[in-house]
Order: structure tokens, then C-alpha cells, then sequence
């Protein structure tokens, strides 16, 4: 069956079209809608020339330049089941040279699906992935369709951190014989760092950076290069985590969350041995992408973070020490905001699940 839709390109750079203005601490911005008509929309990647690549769920890649967008072919089979499907989409710092991105999307396997990881070449027109080749799937595949994570981050080093959610299986993310509820770091090459934390050690998985986490669905560098992950609590307990070599972030022995049901989760908020959140919602906002902001157009915004709410619809920005909610944007445009990214030109893009479309933030 061929799904019809439609879509509305406006330049990157052209001033004319669809717009709103939103009032921030950081003054006034204009909100230009880039891309509409999308079916759930799950991750933006913003190449070097200004145009961009958007994920659909359901496993579609398009690319939208000149005005233009056309689905991409010669992406992987996903299996498109409740929170799964074609999810992350990351453009490899040396694009200019080797055009590759990384894709993450639940894979069929023996036992359900898990999360795997795939790089692969874009061609010149932006018509076509080449030399596509899957470098890591979660072990082992889970039934169901909950907790797939799941953000791609290239580190300074040129290793990639992937977040892989607890596929519904709680007791899991303490579990190190798995994958489930981790952040893993592997090579471009889907490799293991000789420097991992648990690299040798009998039974665990190497790939492992970081473990107890439930389903961590933003993920992104700060300027010294560490990494900071949004991840979904379960009635409470939203989390933002700086996340630690070999560290172990509680899911589900502490939480500052409740089960759906009303009952306790766990042991408590806090344990030996187990990190503390660097803030948390509660209740719940449901945070999915997490950016940190460079300063380059909004120089009073640089090193804050901003996060995605899917259920009250807003923006949030964190700053400070220690890390609070220092601001809410929203507007009509900040429906169900499922991803955020910033481009080359420091203009700050997000994605509507609510709208079906792509919006850029620019000053005013």
C-alpha cells in the first residue's frame, strides 16, 4: 500500500512563509515551520550545507534540500510495533568527506526485536543510502514493543554512545549479562574501545558504559565532551543524567517515580553505589530529545540544556548548578516536541509530533 501525504518545504534561509514568534528570557524568536506534513516524526539531522535528513517511525528517511524533499531508499527493514521502528538519524562529523550517518531502529529478531545501530552513505542527490551495514544489535531480543531508547552520539573520540531502553523488563537493567537498560560506547566500526569499563570482565557485555537506566530518549555532548542523557521515568522520576563511566544510575532499585499502579518503585531515591539524577520532573513531562546549546546566536543560553516535553508540550531549558528547569518555550509549534538539534548556524530546530512537522528557531 503506498501511504499519500503532503509536505511543505520553505528555504532554510528564506524569511518568507509560515511564522510565529514566541517570547523567551533570551528576547523574542521567530518560529519558522521548515517541514510539515510528517508521519511521527522521530529524529532530525541537520548536514554541514544546511539541509537536513527527518526520520519517520514507521521507517521512512527523507531529505529535504532546495525546497525539495524526497524519501531516501535503501534504508534497513525496521519492525514498526508501539514505541519502535526507524528512530535515530546522526550525521558523522566528517559528512564533508565520507557523507555517512548513523541510523539506530528496532530490529527483527530471535525473540522479538531489539535496538540496533546501522551506518551507512548518502548519495550526492540525497536519493539513496549506500554501503548500509548493521554494526550492533541489543542482546537479546525483546518481546513487546515498549523502551527501545534510543539516541546515536559520536564522541569527540569518533566512538559512538547509543541509549538502549529496558524493553519493558525491569529487572534487566541491573543485569550486565544484556544490553537492556544501558548506554553502550562502541567503534564506527561497531568495535569494542579497548578502554570500556567493564572490558574484561567475565559474563558482562563489553559494549556497556553505563547501566540501570529505563528508557533514555535524548542524548548529546556538552562542551567538554561529556554525555547527557533525558530518559523517561515511570509515574515521576523523569531524569537528566550525566552519565559516568561504568556508573550505575538505579533503574528500577531507586527512583523518584511510583509504578503506574501507585506503588513504590524499588528501594527508595537513593542507595550506595548508585548515581543521583542531575534533576528530575516530577511529575512526569515525558523528555525525549536533549541539546546542549553552544551560545553561538543566544550567547546567555550557552552550555544550558534543552529537552523535549511530549506531554505538556513545551521546551525546556536547564542551567544552573545545581541543574533546575530555568525556562518553559512553548507556543502552538511545541506540540508533543519529540527531538531537538542545533544547526551549523546556531539556530535551534525541533521536532512536532503533535504539528507533523519540523520548526527553526531564530532571534528575532
Amino acid at each position: 500500500m503506498i501511504r499519500t501525504f503532503a509536505i511543505l518545504i520553505l528555504s532554510c534561509w528564506s524569511i518568507a512563509g509560515w511564522s510565529d514568534v514566541i517570547n523567551t528570557t533570551g528576547g523574542p524568536v521567530q518560529v519558522t515551520q521548515v517541514v510539515r506534513g510528517l508521519d511521527t516524526p522521530w529524529a532530525i539531522g541537520i548536514l554541514p550545507d544546511g539541509s537536513f535528513v527527518v526520520t519517520e517511525r514507521d521507517g521512512e528517511l527523507l531529505y529535504v534540500a532546495g525546497g525539495e524533499a524526497k524519501r531516501i531508499k535503501g534504508l534497513p527493514k525496521v519492525v514498526a510495533n508501539g514505541q519502535g521502528g526507524l528512530l535515530d538519524v546522526t550525521i558523522a562529523r566528517d559528512f564533508n568527506q565520507t557523507r555517512e550517518l548513523f541510523l539506530t531502529f528496532s530490529k527483527s529478531q530471535r525473540g522479538g526485536a531489539g535496538t540496533a545501530v546501522a551506518v551507512a552513505r548518502l548519495s550526492e542527490n540525497g536519493e539513496r543510502l549506500t554501503n548500509l551495514r548493521v554494526i550492533f544489535e541489543a542482546s537479546p531480543g525483546g518481546s513487546g514493543g515498549r523502551h527501545f531508547g534510543s539516541r546515536v552520539v559520536e564522541a569527540n573520540d569518533g566512538t559512538l554512545f547509543v541509549t538502549i531502553g529496558d524493553r519493558g523488563d525491569r529487572p534487566a537493567a541491573q543485569d550486565r549479562t544484556n544490553h537492556m537498560g544501558t548506554v553502550i560506547r562502541i567503534n564506527r566500526d561497531g568495535s569494542v574501545p579497548s578502554d570500556n569499563p567493564f572490558v574484561g570482565n567475565p559474563g558482562v557485555r563489553p559494549e556497556i558504559w553505563s547501566f540501570g537506566h529505563r528508557n533514555a530518549q535524548g542524548a548529546n555532548l556538552d562542551q567538554q565532551g561529556r554525555l547527557w542523557v533525558s530518559e523517561h521515568g515511570a509515574k515521576g522520576g523523569d531524569e537528566v543524567n550525566l552519565i559516568r563511566p561504568g556508573a550505575n544510575y538505579g533503574w528500577p532499585v531507586i527512583s523518584y517515580g511510583v509504578h503506574y499502579s501507585g506503588q513504590k518503585i524499588g528501594e527508595g531515591t537513593s542507595k550506595q553505589g548508585m548515581e543521583q539524577p542531575e534533576h528530575y520532573w516530577d511529575p512526569s513531562i515525558a523528555p525525549s530529545g536533549l541539546m546542549v546549546y553552544s551560545g553561538k546566536l543566544w550567547p546567555e543560553w550557552k552550555g544550558n540544556l534543552f529537552v523535549g516535553s511530549l506531554k505538556f508540550d513545551y521546551i525546556a531549558r536547564l542551567a544552573g548548578d545545581p541543574l533546575r528547569e530555568a525556562e518553559q518555550i512553548e507556543g502552538p509549534e511545541t506540540e508533543r516536541v519529540r527531538d531537538i538539534a542545533e544547526s551549523p548556524d546556531g539556530s535551534i530546530w525541533f521536532i512536532s509530533v503533535g504539528q507533523g512537522a519540523v520548526y527553526r528557531m531564530t532571534p528575532l
